[in-house]
């Protein structure tokens, strides 16, 4: 004769199941962000020099382009919602961020807007190829500071690839006058260079700084709350980028592009 489950083995089942969801459910989304995050890597900087190339001379557009798509994230955002109100309590509120968090990702968004000026002027006078090596060794401020500013301690992982990739930016830099673009003069290389090493500074603190802002805040970090800050940080480095646009008259018609 077969025995009934009790309520608590019942209970726990729901509860396994339950978690098993959420699991798969933590995957999905992570893989989705990697797909995202690799189309984006990958195709923002070519797309970006394609446009230079063409006869582009918009640099702050350049750069605007970089977090003009924040309202995207407003759809995961309005899901993240519409999940919290079936699955807990219906009075949840739409905005988990408080004043700390918003302060902290409207500075770094803001640092984020001039980080993306600065790049975008590097990609604007360089070859794709030495552009994308110079911001590779971001990964080695990114650790200095990360050790400065959150205490992460160094592995054999992350130095080894510190060592490989600033040895590769520092041998581009003996050699840049190979890959020059035609017509490029030597102090607008140089600057282009200058500029797209202070990117790779300015980004490599600006990740550190956004994990303190976390380690620094009172709230539990969730995937819904993660975008919210990424929405702010987006938002303000938008605008930045809009006010550089107008101070420097880019909404005005100026020559046509040919892209074939």
């Amino acid at each position: 004769m077969e025995q009934t489950p009790s309520p608590k083995q019942i209970s726990f089942k729901e509860m396994e199941e339950d978690e098993n969801r959420k699991t798969k459910q933590r995957r999905i989304l992570l893989i989705v962000n990697c797909i995202l995050l690799t189309i984006g890597n990958c195709g923002g900087p070519l797309i970006m020099r394609l446009y230079f190339l063409r006869g582009g001379k918009r640099v702050w557009l350049s750069s605007w382009l970089e977090t003009g798509g924040w309202p995207i994230i407003l759809v995961p955002l309005a899901a993240a919602y519409y999940q919290r109100r079936r699955s807990h309590n219906p009075s949840n509120k739409i905005i988990q961020m408080k004043p700390f968090l918003f302060i902290g990702s409207a500075v770094i968004g803001l640092l984020t807007g001039f980080d993306d000026y600065m790049y975008a002027y590097g990609v604007a006078r360089l070859p794709i190829s030495t552009s994308s090596l110079i911001i590779a060794s971001q990964l080695a401020f990114t650790a200095v500071f990360a050790y400065l500013l959150v205490k992460q301690k160094f592995t054999s992982y992350s130095v080894n690839s510190v060592v490989l990739l600033t040895t590769g930016a520092a041998v581009l830099a003996l050699h840049t006058s190979s890959d020059r673009p035609n017509g490029e003069s030597e102090k607008s290389y140089v600057i282009g260079f200058l500029m797209t090493v202070a990117a790779a500074v300015l980004y490599g603190l600006i990740l550190p700084l956004v994990e303190l802002m976390y380690k620094k805040s009172k709230q539990r970090i969730t995937y819904s709350l993660v975008l919210e800050i990424q929405l702010v940080m987006c938002f303000f480095a938008t605008a930045f980028c809009t006010v550089g646009m107008l101070i420097n008259r880019d909404f005005k018609e100026k020559k046509r592009i040919t892209w074939c």
